[in-house]
């Protein structure tokens, strides 16, 4: 999760149990505007085996189904699912397996939307990322008629831009919001957490990681520059916070809940 910086610096941050593994979230972003329910990422989902999930050793009471209904909704009330990449990390729960094995898109009523020339990247996969692009989290959104491609079709929500980056995947989509004049940013697997915001702290996953370097950079800027506030995908403690340029480069300035920040 830390690349090439040493275990003896980031242990500090999250450390790691005697397997090497660390506590991480899959925090999903559910925004409600303009008669639309829209869910940002899906999770991992429940449908792999008891092999798969075993190399993640799940643990925790919240789910994805669980969290949007505590939300006052039901699966039926998505109206659009918003994937900012299709590592099964962040697309698993974006379909379901049926008791009859069938899989189908998990939200009925939804459209499910990507970068087109990601999906070509997920479909057509490079050796690096194979392991993380899985058919059955992707192919049954295209053979249900959901899928839509959000650089051909915009998607339509007032104050929502979408700012792509290609240091983790290719056109990985982070969703920009402005919402009562405030900007939020969800940053995906550019910025998973709030102990990434050191430009050298790039997940080992990302298949250009001097290119991460460069659009943290430069997004960390303007966030500074901006005010605004990041929401963490990964982060197993902190929701969400703002940054600010020092001597030193740039630190968190406040972190905590995102309903603190709204």
């Amino acid at each position: 999760m830390f690349g090439v910086v040493p275990k003896s610096l980031w242990n500090k941050l999250n450390p790691a149990d005697d397997r090497n593994l660390c506590t991480w979230a899959m925090r999903c972003l559910l925004i409600e505007a303009d008669n639309r329910l829209i869910l940002v990422d899906t999770g991992l989902g429940n449908k792999q085996d008891a092999r798969f999930f075993g190399h993640y050793d799940l643990h925790g009471d919240a789910s994805l189904l669980n969290s949007i209904r505590q939300a006052g909704y039901a699966e039926t009330d998505i109206t659009d699912v918003l994937l900012t990449h299709l590592h099964f990390d962040h697309v698993g729960g974006a379909v379901k397996r049926e008791s009859d094995g069938q899989l189908i898109p998990t939200f009925q009523n939804a459209t499910y939307w990507t970068h087109s020339g990601h999906w070509q990247w997920a479909t057509h996969p490079n050796p690096r990322e194979k392991a993380s692009f899985l058919s059955e989290n992707i192919l049954p959104i295209q053979r249900s008629g959901q899928l839509s491609f959000m650089d051909k079709t915009p998607v339509g929500l007032p104050g929502l831009e979408l700012i792509y980056v290609d240091g983790h995947t290719e056109k990985m989509a982070l969703p920009k919001l402005v919402i009562n004049g405030q900007t939020f940013l969800f940053c995906a697997d550019l910025l998973p957490s709030s102990y990434h915001i050191p430009l050298p702290y790039v997940m080992s996953y990302d298949v250009r990681p001097l290119l991460t370097m460069d659009e943290k950079a430069r997004i960390l800027t303007q966030a500074a520059a901006e005010n605004w506030i990041l929401v963490f995908e990964h982060d197993p403690v902190v929701e969400a916070a703002t940054v600010e340029m020092t001597e030193k480069g740039v630190k968190i300035k406040d972190k905590g809940a995102l309903r603190e920040f709204i």
